[in-house]
């Protein structure tokens, strides 16, 4: 009679190939990286003139500190009221690229993107077209 050690390893031994082979069939049939296609990004969407104005002035907040509110600012700090859309966007790219030379301003431009610069600056260079 054999031992029990010896028909225990028996059996191990007859039933791994089974698991072994089942996995390999499962893992020939699963896709590879090169072959599942990757989704379409979508596009953002269009963002509603008044959400844009209300996102620029949200983001402005940040400068009515220094320059302040309304961009009328009292102090020795420029003034921005007044001053074009064009002008206020400009200046700020020149902050964030280093082509205009500063202290603080280029710190704070560089955490905008350019479309965020937009948004403020067309915020401010609306601002003096109102009627206050």
């Amino acid at each position: 009679m054999l031992p029990k050690k010896n028909v225990m390893l028996g059996l191990v031994f007859a039933v791994v190939p089974l698991f072994h082979a089942s996995s390999t069939v499962m893992a020939a049939d699963a896709p590879t990286p090169a072959t599942v296609a990757a989704p379409a990004p979508t596009p953002a969407p269009a963002m509603d003139p008044a959400k844009m104005r209300e996102r620029g002035q949200i983001l402005a907040l940040s400068c009515s500190g220094c320059h302040g509110t309304d961009g009328k600012s009292s102090s020795i700090i420029p003034s921005i009221y007044g001053k074009t859309t064009g002008y206020i966007e400009s200046a700020l790219l020149d902050f964030k690229s280093g082509a205009r030379v500063s202290t603080v301003m280029g710190r704070h431009a560089k955490g905008y993107t350019p479309e965020e610069i937009h948004l403020i600056a067309e915020y401010f260079g609306n601002l003096s077209k109102k009627k206050n």
